[in-house]
């Protein structure tokens, strides 16, 4: 029987694997799903973090050592995350050789309470960038308006970078833009462009999280609900096969760009009314990637049927807002509204991962 993981990837779509905890790499599970369900990469957030270090013993012995150390919770997360970070990249390192389009990446943040800090961004970029120090590690930056020169500028350096928070797709077309413009500044230095890569994470379950109570209360009179999020992330690839279409990128191509290809974040379903699998099957399409939490992962294994079905999904998306806008709901607004509550719910992930080292720092101490 096919899996349907790996068939995913040769339709062209590379899942990843929303999660990261230490187990998962030391016990070999990292490994059994790169041979054997075709995991091409991987991403991390504050969130996985807060949940990996809390909700386990994993790391006590790291956390006191680096507390009698004198390190601050924030030193001390530092030095376990990249550890699995770093960890993770060596069993990906097979996939991000073999791959010509960025594969084997693993994603680690800056902190999010920088996101509309442009200079605290950049540094703090390169900062991880040397910190792990692997050739296949792409740090994440917030998409916010002050990210956009991070951004730039992080690609200027050599910096793999995964732009996150990607709700709007006039925010996308900046970050795009962002991303070519880091790239024109090294070809203009005479730099190798070859072995950058970027992905741009565009979030898609959680748009209609926001738009469905609105529609519901209107009493959805264009029958759109649970078809905003899908139909918005249709313009997003749209705008991703545009671009790769333009001079301004053949002529980056040429010198050996790799395209900054579209990433389906928060493909988990959130309504129960709506299957499991709903907006992976919806969004798979050339040159993206999912990146994918644990649950889905195995649900998309274990029933999903690989078909490309963004051309299909792309034929009503604009129909589909437009009975949106019809129904009174105004889609700039909604995803304005997400980019803000998306870096105040990690800026609180990691102000909650932080109090979590310290009071465990505070238990181990006592208790050794």
């Amino acid at each position: 029987m096919t899996n349907a993981l790996i068939e995913l990837g040769r339709l062209g779509q590379s899942p990843w694997y929303d999660y990261i905890t230490r187990d998962l790499v030391t016990d070999g599970e990292l490994a059994r799903l790169i041979a054997e369900d075709g995991l091409r990469g991987m991403t991390s957030n504050p969130t996985i973090f807060e949940k990996a270090v809390s909700g386990s013993r994993l790391y006590d012995d790291d956390i006191r050592e680096l507390a009698d150390a004198g390190k601050s919770p924030a030193e001390i997360f530092d030095a376990i995350s990249a550890e699995d970070v770093r960890a993770a990249c060596d069993l990906f390192r097979p996939v991000y050789d073999a791959s010509k389009h960025g594969d084997g990446t693993v994603s680690i943040e800056v902190h999010p309470d920088m996101a509309n800090d442009t200079g605290a961004t950049a540094r703090e970029a390169a900062r991880l960038w040397a910190l792990v120090d692997r050739p296949n590690v792409m740090v994440k930056i917030p998409g916010t308006r002050e990210g956009l020169a991070a951004i730039t500028r992080s690609t200027a350096a050599g910096i793999n970078v995964n732009i996150t928070l990607l709700f709007s797709v006039d925010r996308h077309a900046e970050v795009i833009d962002a991303y070519l413009t880091g790239l024109e500044q090294r070809v203009a230095r005479g730099e190798d462009i070859s072995r950058i890569y970027s992905v741009a994470s565009f979030f898609v379950s959680r748009v209609d999280t926001k738009v469905d109570p609105l529609l519901d209360a209107a009493g959805d009179p264009r029958k759109v609900r649970g078809r905003a999020a899908i139909a918005n992330a249709c313009r997003a690839y749209r705008l991703f096969a545009e671009t790769i279409e333009s001079p301004r990128w053949r002529k980056l191509a040429a010198k050996g760009a790799n395209a900054q290809r579209p990433l389906w974040a928060s493909t988990s379903t959130k309504d129960p009314a709506y299957p499991d699998i709903y907006y992976v099957e919806a969004l798979i399409a050339p040159d993206t990637v999912n990146t994918l939490p644990p649950d889905t992962f195995a649900a998309y294994k274990d029933h999903g049927v690989p078909r490309v079905r963004i051309h299909d999904e792309m034929a009503r998306a604009e129909a589909d807002l437009a009975g949106l806008a019809a129904s009174g709901i105004d889609l700039r607004k909604v995803t304005k509204e997400l980019e803000v509550e998306g870096v105040k719910k990690f800026s609180a992930s990691y102000d909650q991962l932080l109090a979590g080292i310290e009071a465990k720092a505070a238990e181990l101490v006592q208790h050794r």
